[in-house]
């Protein structure tokens, strides 16, 4: 779905999965530096909105998904995955429940195979499950933006920013009376800049909770009852995962960003050696320069020093190992 957006000036369709929007709209930095700020907003309209509505909705995502819901106050939000009965993650919601519908937005074009996943557990339950992609599209304000929220729109609010839940035919003008826009690329700097993994960013077939530091934000220790919560406590109380998450800084003296899925070694073995993890999103940040998210082996010593392909990298601890 093509935002109205990519044809404000400037405008540089986003590629991939993020097609849609615009990935900046001609000056990164300054659209990093104006989110850092507080100012200015994200189009995120390409991202999936899914709604369950009823008398049974929180109960019923209880038992589905890894976070606590059953209990959620209106107006506050969470995060939750949908995981496979072996543990791995399949899906990433974002939460809000407004005090009668729970409204949710997720990976673009991830929200066909999540609604028909619902839709098959809802037995007896009352509930409904909505598509809302078409008519709703979801736009970021940055933390500490005192920007007005029109009225009647949902809101996320997180340390993060603001997620509006706003009507599509509203963008352009919302757009006109809210602006700088921001294009992802800036979103994007700053979600590696705070090691916010992202669903098939920092995640493959195989991804458990625990190697991309969910467990707490997006996973609740203390319920059960979910598909795949075998593996969730097993790992907890018994082990560690077999990766683990890390920010990268990288050299900046490199002219190009290892993309998504180089390969990483330990410095010390030579560009030969054993892999022991891959870069997953990679950044040019405003003021950190060159940095990435990267999954590495869980004994990678946290001191060495690594390649990302052939760029050196220094890790910095998100996961402990």
């Amino acid at each position: 779905m093509k935002s109205p957006l990519l044809s404000l000036p400037g405008a540089v369709p986003a590629e991939g999965v993020d097609e849609g929007v615009a990935a900046h709209y001609g000056d990164l930095f300054r659209e990093q530096r104006a989110l850092a700020d507080g100012t200015g907003f994200v189009d995120l309209s390409h991202r999936g909105v899914v709604t369950v509505s009823g008398d049974d909705r929180l109960s019923w995502l209880h038992l589905l998904l890894t976070q606590h819901v059953s209990e959620l106050p209106a107006g506050e939000a969470t995060e939750a995955l949908i995981l496979s009965a072996h543990g791995h993650i399949e899906h990433a919601l974002y939460l809000v429940d407004d005090g009668t519908t729970v409204w949710a937005h997720v990976e673009p074009g991830t929200q066909d195979a999540l609604i028909a996943y619902l839709e098959s557990m809802k037995f007896f339950y009352r509930v409904e499950v909505a598509d809302r992609t078409a008519d709703i599209a979801v736009v970021h304000l940055p933390a500490g933006s005192i920007a007005e929220v029109p009225d009647g729109v949902v809101v996320r609010e997180t340390a993060y920013g603001r997620d509006l839940f706003l009507p599509r035919a509203e963008l352009e003008s919302f757009a006109a009376s809210h602006g700088p826009a921001a294009g992802l690329l800036a979103y994007e700097a700053l979600r590696v800049e705070q090691h916010r993994p992202r669903l098939g960013f920092e995640t493959d077939h195989r991804t458990i909770p625990h190697e991309l530091g969910w467990i707490g934000t997006a996973v609740h220790l203390q319920k059960g009852c979910y598909r795949g919560q075998e593996t969730v406590a097993r790992v907890q109380n018994l082990g560690k995962p077999p990766r683990r998450l890390v920010f990268l800084h990288l050299d900046g003296s490199e002219v190009h960003l290892p993309v998504a899925g180089t390969e990483i070694r330990v410095a010390d073995e030579g560009p030969e050696g054993r892999k022991v993890g891959f870069v997953t999103t990679s950044v040019r940040h405003h003021e950190l320069g060159p940095v990435a998210l990267a999954l590495v082996k869980r004994n990678v010593p946290v001191d060495a020093r690594l390649l990302a392909g052939d760029t050196a990298a220094a890790q910095e601890v998100v996961v402990e190992p």
